[in-house]
């Protein structure tokens, strides 16, 4: 009987698809990624089902959009009945490891920018409270010396080390150890010692924390470990490793700060280049010119030329930092001895406008900076390197890890597997749906908007609740997104397809699960 694979299964915080080597960049040396690449088949056309951390993460472990699994917004927390691909794993003998960033559940304290309105409602909610520990990945949870463990199965995940957060000073059982490891801890974490720079972009902070100690370090420290316990032990395995950044603020360690010269990374995209920019476009352009602030430090915000060479600069820097602990992760791999039955793949939680239309960070604007992600599938057993432009989502991946692994998935379900396509088969999607759910009204919104877009090959279209005007992309002769055709007399009767394939995709969009237990 053939040895079932092993998955090593990376993925960055907030990294567009067109920031690695083997993506085409022409200053980020990113050489350890591409190898994978070099041995695997990169997906070119890979998208979001969400483009923000916490309903993507979950789309990408229960294989269902936001509208499904439930966890809409950020804040939102998944089910813990929900089940995911790694459920089906364990289920199958597969020993199981999140190691890193998991954001499946809230980890900050503060309240959202939208509170309840009780009134007189007796009952708040149309659903009784989520009833179980949803605590995990809050920060009291960590405050005391002692590790902290996590209860398990974590969503399928039977081993946990949790990183919160983001920067250099993440959560979790990162932050026990760094305050159990580093003698100067709150020195470290005292702005009063941020390094000498002379960047002024907008979260850019150099941080005094070593590499050595730095969180991209500490979670490849842990994978090499978990990997080094698999080490004779012929018991499959899935070990996800999720690197917290390149997520803002923009602080890259010791010789990562300086390794990329913010000149090298002139504006391309300036606002000025759009056009037609939409409401939302050219709210941000005001709140820029009148001096405004974002509403949060997460919040899409337009900023100046400079700033857009600094933060990408300082994000190569970051990047370059995940590529070397990669790098290292795969030594690990080998010298245990499982590289030869290892399916390793590289992905992202979603994208960032990193300078398009000088704009930064995400949100709602769904252009293909936020929306587009690297996925890189490189299988021992098929070596061939490939490049594809099929069409995938996020939703896709757990269907075709459980492909790979002989395994069917659960009802309801509504990724399609892209194993055929890995292989170098023909495309098994024709388009793929984005959903958005702002968390409060921004951007000149009334009310939280609700955005959802279908790309195609050729198109990207979106609609927003509520409002008379939508967007439309020419993405063969415009792939940058430069001119809304949404107006567009001669685009018409393309506007009108795709609005109806649009509408079929979000008819759709009902939970099939459960099945029916009786006839009637």
């Amino acid at each position: 009987m053939p040895r079932r694979p092993n998955f090593l299964f990376f993925i960055t915080d907030q990294q567009r698809a067109d920031w690695l080597g083997c993506y085409g960049h022409p200053v980020l040396r990113t050489p350890h990624i591409d190898a994978l690449a070099a041995r695997g088949t990169r997906f070119d056309n890979c998208y979001v089902a969400a483009p923000v951390c916490m309903p993507n993460r979950a789309s990408l472990m229960t294989g269902r959009y936001p509208s499904v699994h439930g966890l809409r917004c950020n804040g939102a927390r998944l089910p813990l009945h929900a089940n995911t691909f790694v459920d089906v794993l364990a289920a199958a003998g597969y020993h199981t490891a999140s190691i890193g960033k998991s954001h499946l559940q809230p980890f900050l304290d503060t309240p959202p920018l939208r509170s309840p309105v009780t009134g007189d409602r007796l009952i708040l909610e149309a659903w009784q409270p989520q009833r179980g520990d949803y605590g995990n990945e809050e920060p009291g949870r960590y405050s005391g010396s002692e590790h902290q463990p996590v209860a398990t199965p974590y969503y399928g995940f039977q081993h946990v080390d949790m990183v919160t957060d983001h920067g250099d000073r993440c959560g979790g059982h990162y932050q026990q150890w760094f305050r159990a490891t580093a003698p100067d801890w709150q020195a470290l974490h005292d702005p009063a010692n941020e390094l000498p720079h002379d960047y002024s972009a907008p979260q850019a902070y150099r941080t005094p924390i070593p590499e050595s100690l730095y969180p991209t370090t500490w979670v490849a420290d842990r994978a090499v470990d978990y990997l080094d316990s698999r080490s004779g032990d012929d018991t499959p395995f899935f070990a996800f490793v999720s690197f917290p950044d390149p997520h803002h603020p923009f602080n890259p360690p010791g010789a990562y700060w300086d390794q990329y010269d913010p000149a090298d990374f002139p504006v391309d995209l300036p606002f000025e280049a759009h056009r037609n920019p939409t409401p939302p476009m050219r709210w941000l352009d005001d709140a820029y010119r009148q001096g405004g602030k974002p509403v949060t430090a997460q919040t899409a915000t337009r900023v100046s030329d400079r700033h857009v060479s600094e933060v990408r600069a300082l994000t190569a820097g970051m990047i370059s930092c995940i590529d070397d602990q990669v790098g290292r992760v795969m030594a690990a791999l080998e010298a245990v001895g499982h590289a030869d039955n290892t399916v390793v793949c590289f992905n992202a939680d979603h994208g960032d406008y990193l300078g398009d239309f000088n704009l930064i960070l995400k949100g709602l604007l769904p252009l293909r900076s936020v929306n587009r992600v690297p996925f890189i599938w490189s299988d021992p057993a098929d070596p061939t390197p490939r490049q594809t432009a099929a069409m995938a989502s996020t939703v896709d991946i757990g269907a075709t890890v459980l492909d790979r692994a002989g395994l069917t998935p659960y009802y309801g379900i509504q990724g399609l597997s892209q194993l055929s396509v890995a292989r170098g088969g023909d495309a098994v999607r024709t388009d793929t749906l984005v959903e958005f759910n702002d968390g409060a009204a921004k951007f000149g919104f009334e009310s939280p908007a609700r955005v959802r877009s279908l790309i195609t090959p050729d198109w990207r279209l979106s609609l927003y609740r509520d409002q008379d005007w939508g967007e439309l992309y020419d993405l063969q002769n415009d792939p940058r997104e430069t001119h809304n055709l949404w107006d567009s007399v001669s685009h018409a009767g393309t506007r009108a397809e795709l609005t109806l394939t649009l509408a079929h995709r979000l008819t759709a969009q009902m939970d099939e699960c459960p099945l029916p237990e009786r006839l009637a």
